[in-house]
């Protein structure tokens, strides 16, 4: 196979690559919040430029001969990256002295690779024609009530449990959120004594996740279970070797990955 990540191009060895694999994948999910509750279709290998997205009513239709599948779409599958440097007199004075080697700058690229790619599954992207869970065309939006008052959130989020079960869309509930919102939820509720987050938190099977910083009053109840939406990896979260620039080294955080909501009905937004 293909090096595709110019890795045999550094000019160190499998010991240093180790410890850059191991700071940037950690530090990535510990920052990856929608991959908590997708399931991931893949890895289908840094090749995969296309995915396709079944929906429900697919079928194959023959006639005079021919056979095609109607009720499929193939979207794209973009690469995200993001790069860092790693300073030469850095890793020389690492090795000279027995030090750990500072890869502060990797992490720091890994977690804008994380919010990358959260960013892209959360909103979509308008060039790229790809829908995110908070402005996909066809799903359910409810109006949001006061959520730092009484129990108007639990009984939104009921609201929108509701409307999903009654859809029988049911199995694996999560719900995503701005933080300020998750924290109009860090409030006891004086009837029942404990967080309103927390009873909000019973009603989801635990999976509520503030997602950074993307937009004031922003929230999502889905249904994520595989046959309604997905995250399709082509490759998964990798580091390669870009080129030596000013005897420093250059390096590319990349993955491609595409978000497939096969039925939007899945995703109720608060708004």
């Amino acid at each position: 196979m293909m090096d595709y990540l110019s890795r045999e191009s550094a000019p160190f060895g499998a010991e240093l690559w180790a410890k850059i694999d191991e700071a940037v994948i950690g530090t990535a999910k510990k920052h990856l919040v929608c991959r908590r509750f997708l399931d991931l279709y893949g890895p289908l290998g840094p090749g995969a430029s296309t995915v396709a997205v079944d929906g429900a009513a697919k079928s194959e239709e023959l006639e005079e001969g021919f056979g095609r599948v109607t009720g499929r779409r193939l979207v794209e599958l973009p690469q995200l990256y993001e790069d860092f440097t790693l300073l030469w007199r850095d890793l020389e004075e690492a090795e000279r002295l027995g030090l750990p080697v500072d890869l502060s700058a990797a992490m720091a690229a890994a977690q804008r690779s994380a919010k990358r790619e959260d960013n892209l599954i959360l909103f979509g992207n308008k060039a790229l024609g790809a829908e995110g869970l908070l402005n996909a065309e066809g799903a359910k939006v409810l109006q949001r009530g006061n959520w730092k008052e009484g129990e108007t959130a639990y009984q939104d989020i009921a609201h929108g449990m509701a409307y999903l079960s009654s859809h029988s869309m049911l199995g694996r509930y999560a719900l995503v959120l701005s933080p300020e919102l998750y924290l109009d939820l860090q409030r006891l509720q004086p009837n029942v004594g404990v967080l309103e987050a927390d009873r909000i938190a019973k009603l989801v099977g635990g999976r509520v996740y503030p997602a950074g910083s993307f937009g004031a009053g922003k929230a999502a109840l889905v249904c994520a279970e595989p046959q309604y939406m997905d995250l399709a990896v082509g490759a998964d979260l990798s580091v390669g070797y870009l080129e030596t620039k000013d005897f420093n080294h250059c390096f590319r955080i990349l993955e491609t990955v595409a978000l497939r909501i096969k039925e939007p009905a899945a995703i109720v937004r608060f708004e």
